[in-house]
């Protein structure tokens, strides 16, 4: 839930520290790594192929026909 999504004072707050707190974890995996994370689709993408080595669209099973 995003902060200006969060229907209370608690919640907004609540909402924020995890943003602070997530942006400080992914700074320091990030300094440790000595590159940037990647990010939107191209981390889906990745943490997909870390799994297995196929990518998220090649685990979708192809829909059957219905007539």
């Amino acid at each position: 839930m995003g902060m200006e999504q969060a229907p209370t004072k608690p919640g907004n707050e609540s909402a924020r520290g995890l943003r602070r707190s997530t942006a400080e974890e992914e700074r320091k995996v990030e300094a440790s790594k000595g590159s940037d994370l990647a990010k939107g689709a191209d981390r889906v993408e990745e943490r997909s192929r870390s799994s297995d080595g196929k990518s998220a669209g090649q685990k979708q099973a192809p829909r059957s026909k219905r007539h």
